[in-house]
């Protein structure tokens, strides 16, 4: 990758937790982080974010903006891309549970998602889950990870090319809801495709962001090497010149810190 400009991760900004990740980006040096809803925008990004949020909303402002082609076809170039919760979703090749008539996906990612495995909101939960080890360059003292799961999906079947990098174990309970189901891949990759079934944005752990960019990293600079790397805007430092306020990240208690407490008030 040249060494005069950062990497551009862009994040699609049509519905749910956008705000969030840009705040997560912003924290790591080097990295230039925007929002993405337009083709151009789009075609400016070295990677991808698809947040998390309704994902069957998701998909119809992008049918209707006529944007699934061209996700398609920024996925087609081997450009990364990371979906959470709804974007796992949307990168699947398959998903069930979803709404009659199903929805549009982009596909590419070798699996099953069950669109809501765990259930209704009112299941969503916190809980701590093995770090995969390609999570060790950021952190190597630290072997478990927050993980926030709202109304969130399971990848229930993924193929031989997928890499499992966090399984959820379940309770009793939840083993008996899912016919004996003993445990689900909730973090999958597959070459330039990351997803993962909770909410990293949410929390004050950086890591995953840090894996996705180094993902970028390693692949712009494949890219730059055969001339095929995204071009840069020359506005590309005003993509976003009315960019919404910044959404809370919680901390390790759980809590919202206190000077962004105002969004819950």
């Amino acid at each position: 990758m040249a060494a005069d400009r950062p990497i551009r991760v862009g994040v699609l900004a049509l519905q749910g937790s956008f705000a969030e990740h840009i705040t997560m980006l912003k924290r790591i040096p080097g990295v230039q982080a925007f929002e993405v809803r337009t083709k151009e925008e789009l075609q400016s990004a070295d990677g991808l974010i698809i947040p998390g949020g309704e994902s069957t909303t998701m998909a119809l402002v992008a049918e209707r903006w006529g944007l699934i082609p061209e996700l398609r076809q920024f996925s087609a170039q081997q450009r990364p891309v990371w979906g959470t919760c709804a974007g796992a979703i949307f990168l699947a090749e398959k998903a069930t549970g979803t709404k009659a008539g199903g929805q549009a996906l982009l596909g590419g990612l070798d699996c099953t998602v069950h669109r809501n495995f765990f259930g209704a909101q009112i299941r969503s939960f916190v809980t701590k889950l093995k770090a995969p080890a390609c999570m060790e360059d950021f952190g190597p003292e630290l072997e478990d990870f927050r993980a926030v799961f709202i109304r969130a999906p399971g990848v229930v079947d993924a193929g031989p090319s997928v890499e499992i990098l966090a399984e959820y174990h379940l309770t009793p309970e939840e083993q008996k809801a899912q016919d004996g189901r003993e445990s689900v891949a909730v973090a999958v990759r597959d070459k330039h495709l990351l997803a993962t079934a909770f909410h990293p944005e949410l929390t004050s752990d950086l890591r995953w962001h840090q894996l996705f960019v180094q993902m970028v990293r390693q692949q712009q600079g494949s890219a730059d090497a055969d001339g095929t790397g995204a071009e840069a805007p020359h506005d590309c430092h005003l993509i976003n010149k009315s960019k919404p306020a910044e959404m809370p990240c919680y901390e390790e208690d759980g809590s919202v810190p206190e000077q962004k407490q105002r969004w819950y008030q």
